[in-house]
């Protein structure tokens, strides 16, 4: 239950605390007043509520998750928690059972969860090694115009390098991400003949005018470096549209002047980054025994070189995670734990709104006049008190209305998860 339920009418909430960064300051947090009239943030004042000290955010933007994936745990959970165990599972799962209603199901229930928890934009993946292109991505485009006006969505396709050819089925996915204008993404990792992969995807990008989306050196090993030929390639073709990678945890286990010169190049190339430490700290360095590495990109070090870096959900309650809601306040906590954001910099709030808006071209969050009242409002008064408790009574506002933030239950999904 919301911990306070807010008049109708034209409002002036007085009294609540938001990171200045999102109001243009430079120091940590701030009190401030916020007028809302017709949906919008507005200058006149109305309905005067004391919001005592209430956190204030614009609502969240999630750019890397996998909503086709999404809830499958119960009927194909990963055997060992590691990341052979669930490209495998996941395979297996999706040859058995990715139809499109099932497909449709899932999507939409984790969509309804990112709502409920205030996010108002999702970039999701989409398994596309054929023939699973022809079933997901028609779902993909009767869910955008089902959701409309309450969640933005883009989705980006994913299939492993190995599958970017310039003939064969990849053009097929190629045309129909170009059609239901999305985002053409795939796997990078090493084989040896990655520099040509990469550049061919380049080239079958800007021919469509799409812009590109990579998942990059999702291991510990040192030596996988696709970072870097994703980066020297779009320097070497003048690709233009926006490029954006995910994962790098390899470049956590590199030496570090290696990994800082990696990072140079990425900047040079105007690379977007997105960390995904919840999925990243569950499957990687995943042994017998005490895990030691994190999994985590260089997150500090990339943000200090100017890097539009932000972080994301990745998967839900599926052999490559096995827990998640999309709920972006959790992602921001554990983000800060895993990363120690805190004792840092005061503006890592726009790696979970601003930053990723910008990646993705969604329209930038704002708390100035004239901008959607579309913001999340929670009880905590602090970090500390934010990141203590998960916040599971934080109001939710979409056009200035506080809207039903009741969950999803579990067991509408049950039909689906029963196997023969």
């Amino acid at each position: 239950m919301d911990f306070m339920q807010l008049p109708a009418g034209p409002l002036t909430l007085q009294n609540l605390t938001v990171p200045d960064c999102l109001i243009g300051g430079v120091g940590d947090l701030s009190s401030i007043s916020l007028n809302i009239q017709d949906g919008k943030i507005s200058d006149q004042p109305g309905q005067v509520v004391d919001m005592l000290g209430a956190m204030l955010f614009p609502a969240f933007v999630d750019m890397h998750v996998h909503l086709d994936k999404g809830h499958i745990w119960p009927r194909a959970a990963n055997p060992d928690g590691s990341f052979e165990g669930a490209l495998a599972t996941v395979g297996a799962d999706r040859q058995a059972h990715w139809t499109a209603e099932d497909v449709s199901a899932r999507m939409d229930f984790a969509l309804r969860c990112a709502y409920a928890y205030g996010t108002r934009a999702v970039r999701t993946h989409l398994d596309s090694i054929a023939p699973q292109d022809d079933i997901s991505w028609p779902v993909f485009k009767k869910l955008r115009a089902a959701w409309r006006g309450r969640i933005d969505l883009q989705a980006a396709c994913l299939v492993g390098c190995d599958a970017v050819t310039a003939e064969g089925p990849f053009v097929h996915t190629a045309d129909l991400v170009a059609e239901a204008r999305g985002v053409l993404g795939m796997v990078a990792y090493p084989v040896p003949d990655i520099e040509d992969r990469v550049r061919l995807f380049l080239d079958m990008a800007a021919a469509r005018g799409l812009a590109a989306d990579f998942h990059v050196d999702e291991t510990l090993d040192p030596s996988s470096e696709t970072l870097r030929v994703v980066a020297q390639t779009a320097l070497e073709t003048g690709f233009d549209a926006p490029v954006t990678v995910g994962h790098l945890c390899s470049l956590s286990a590199q030496e570090p002047r290696r990994a800082a010169d990696t990072m140079d190049l990425v900047a040079r190339a105007g690379l977007n980054v997105v960390s995904l430490p919840m999925c990243n700290l569950y499957l990687q360095d995943r042994q017998p025994g005490t895990p030691r590495g994190r999994g985590i990109t260089l997150v500090h070090e990339m943000k200090a070189r100017g890097i539009n870096l932000s972080f994301a959900s990745d998967n839900t309650r599926d052999p490559f995670y096995a827990y998640g809601d999309l709920d972006m306040i959790e992602v921001m906590r554990e983000a800060t734990r895993i990363g120690h954001l805190d004792h840092s910099d005061t503006d890592w709030t726009h790696a979970f709104t601003t930053n990723p808006a910008k990646a993705c071209g969604f329209a930038a969050p704002s708390l100035a006049p004239g901008a959607p009242a579309d913001l999340v409002i929670c009880r905590a008064r602090g970090w500390t008190e934010l990141f203590a408790r998960p916040q599971s009574d934080r109001i939710v506002l979409r056009d200035g209305v506080q809207i039903d933030r009741t969950l999803p239950d579990y067991a509408e999904l049950d039909h689906l998860m029963r196997t023969p």
